[in-house]
């Protein structure tokens, strides 16, 4: 399927399937949405509830690699332990890559060997990206995850609902719940009416928060026995 590699509106470059009609990220701004939804409605929330300096992230939808380099990023701001789980059915290529901009867009010029790193690393395979970020990337569809109580948040950043309403079911969500741990997160930037019964059909209690650029609300769903 053709992908083409476009300038969204903070400048920061994503990845369009024209056939589709769909982007990676939202087109108001790649960066922006991955700052709002993950970074700080995922990782930092985390992180003030639970006093924790050791977080287990499990990404759905790994794409280009810009929530893990975030991720990392702020890992060293923070002084956090972050072992991170990415899962993606279809890797971007080497050519797609080298046509992204977030390194020079984040003004981390010097990091590009890292964020190079995290899609150099071998597939199904350990990798110690830097002393605060431990990556493993599976390449599998969504519905092969099968970890229990194994991760502390889940950034869900998977196609639309509306191109790809397999990956939003309940027993997709299901699997979910049993991957997070107690007190686990799981962030999207989907707020659906269909998403948000699903999520609380499994077990998760929801709270709907107000949307990155370009977007109304976004979901924050957590494990609570």
């Amino acid at each position: 399927m053709k992908r083409n590699i476009i300038i969204t509106e903070d400048g920061s470059t994503t990845i369009q399937i024209p056939e589709w009609n769909e982007q990676y990220h939202s087109t108001h701004g790649a960066i922006q949405e991955a700052q709002h939804v993950y970074i700080q409605n995922g990782l930092l929330h985390y992180v003030e509830i639970n006093q924790a300096e050791s977080i287990s992230i499990l990404e759905i939808g790994f794409g280009t690699g810009l929530n893990a380099f975030m991720t990392l990023l702020e890992a060293e701001k923070q002084n956090l332990s972050i072992t991170y789980k990415g899962v993606e059915a279809f890797p971007v290529s080497s050519e797609e890559l080298k046509q992204l901009n977030y390194v020079t867009q984040l003004d981390v010029s010097m990091r590009e060997s890292t964020f190079n790193k995290l899609h150099e690393v071998p597939w199904e395979a350990e990798a110690q990206i830097t002393s605060n970020f431990q990556l493993i990337k599976a390449q599998k569809d969504f519905s092969e995850i099968n970890e229990k109580e194994a991760f502390n948040i889940i950034y869900f950043d998977a196609f639309g609902a509306e191109l790809q309403p397999e990956l939003w079911t309940e027993e997709i969500f299901k699997s979910m719940y049993n991957a997070l741990k107690e007190n686990g997160v799981l962030v999207t930037y989907a707020a659906k009416g269909t998403v948000k019964r699903a999520l609380r059909s499994v077990g998760f209690h929801l709270k709907r928060l107000q949307g990155p650029p370009g977007k109304r609300h976004m979901l924050r769903a957590t494990k609570v026995f």
